[in-house]
């Protein structure tokens, strides 16, 4: 039951606050009034609100966007934490920026759709910013489940057409030539097991021995490993294994003869356990090689003029600073600079990173990529630069190449719909030639 609270101010006169309780228990107030009369009509009609289901209480409205993220919206939003490093990372570059200083009841679909205009004049691709638009749209979603605002700002808004390019599928020659540009025998094997097996980069790094039947040939999936910021990680670590892939189901398939025999092969000559990853790096590995000494800087000549139009000679610290120039000399003089410092106790030394992995033995994505399969991809000179992802897009087309079935190739990959299976047909350069073939045995009737 609410109530008009007498008060007095500092002028010495009579004011009254309209009091009630809330749907937690907690007195509110609905407004300070200069008669009783005034005060019991606002408090009494609080309380309608409440006994209707309208509890939304419109200071909250007025919050800032940024407080309603910070306080309410990333702290509690239910997502995976790989989800919220990158969640967190948009806002901060993209939203916040825009939104930030806002009120969350102000923000309305004029204000998005300027800031798409914003961003697309940036020179933001179309991609980032339909993700960066679906961000906002979570956020104001569940600020109108709140109560916080009365209408999703997103709602109605278009971004910027995203072209799906056509799927550039590595042939079994490219990935050949790939594979023996590879630097060791363990990572060649890494590679095959995943165009073998299409497997996610999450799922392949966490594959352990147990995970693989050596006498069935047959691979179960039923865990992926992710990298975080250890700042995002529940225990401020680099790696979370996660119980459940990406599309939260256990899978189950066969593999080749031939790689399980090597597989097997790899557990035996590495003595691994059950629990062991298959896949491990235990030391940091590094494919750059580490200059020491920097060649005769007269021998190196000189970098292309600066913004001044200066020019200075490779391998000093002038060149790596003024000029500015980063190649393999210039960087190494700075770094030979900054290690005679640190061995003298200056700079502050902080230990070295080792991204390659961490203490539970996974390898870490971003370092494979640039330690190990950037420059295998280089030297082996192909005509286009093809990922660890684009692996599995092979796998998947070699098997509908070969004539495999598109549902079982579905349930091997772990899609969530066939159609996203579907793209994958026809995507060789040879695939086209049984419909040429059979074009030209058509017109070559009208010949006869």
């Amino acid at each position: 039951m609410g109530y008009a609270k007498k008060r007095r101010n500092k002028a010495g006169k009579y004011r009254y606050t309209a009091c009630y309780t809330d749907v937690r228990g907690r007195l509110r107030s609905a407004g300070t009034f200069s008669n009783k009369k005034a005060a019991d009509r606002a408090w009494q009609a609080a309380e309608t609100k409440l006994a209707e289901g309208r509890v939304g209480d419109p200071a909250r409205g007025r919050q800032k966007f940024r407080k309603y993220v910070e306080k309410t919206w990333l702290p509690h939003h239910q997502m995976e934490h790989s989800t919220r490093e990158g969640y967190t990372y948009s806002i901060y570059k993209h939203v916040m920026p825009e939104f930030g200083d806002m009120r969350m009841i102000d923000i309305l679909p004029e204000h998005v759709r300027e800031w798409i205009t914003k961003l697309k004049q940036q020179g933001i691709t179309p991609a980032t910013i339909r993700h960066n638009k679906m961000i906002l749209s979570s956020i104001l979603a569940t600020a109108l489940d709140d109560q916080v605002v009365f209408l999703n700002a997103c709602h109605g808004v278009k971004t910027p057409p995203v072209p799906r390019k056509p799927l550039q599928i590595i042939t079994p020659e490219q990935f050949d030539d790939l594979y023996h540009h590879l630097p060791t025998e363990d990572f060649r094997l890494l590679a095959e097991t995943e165009i073998e097996s299409g497997l996610r980069w999450g799922e392949l790094a966490e594959l352990r021995v147990r995970d693989l039947n050596v006498r069935f040939r047959i691979l179960t999936v039923s865990r992926t490993v992710v990298e975080l910021n250890p700042k995002f990680h529940p225990n401020g670590e680099r790696f979370e294994v996660k119980d459940y892939p990406k599309d939260h189901d256990f899978r189950r398939f066969k593999l080749s003869t031939q790689i399980v025999d090597k597989l097997s092969q790899h557990i035996t000559s590495h003595g691994l356990k059950s629990d062991d990853l298959l896949f491990s790096v235990t030391e940091r590995a590094s494919t750059r090689p580490q200059l020491r000494v920097v060649p005769d800087r007269d021998e190196l000549g000189w970098t292309e003029p600066n913004a001044k139009g200066r020019r200075y000679k490779h391998g000093t610290l002038s060149a790596y600073n003024a000029a500015p120039c980063r190649c393999e000399n210039c960087r190494a003089a700075f770094a030979l600079y900054r290690a005679k410092r640190r061995t003298t106790g200056k700079d502050q030394p902080r230990k070295p990173r080792t991204r390659a992995t961490d203490a539970d033995g996974h390898i870490s994505r971003d370092w494979f990529r640039r330690q190990i399969w950037v420059p295998a991809v280089t030297a082996a000179g192909l005509d286009f630069k093809p990922t660890m992802r684009d692996m599995r897009h092979a796998h998947a087309s070699w098997l509908l190449a070969g004539g495999a079935d598109l549902q079982v190739v579905k349930e091997r990959l772990g899609h969530g719909s066939i159609a996203t299976t579907g793209r994958y047909l026809h995507t060789l350069p040879d695939a086209d030639e049984t419909a040429l073939d059979a074009m030209a045995k058509t017109r070559s009737r009208a010949a006869r």
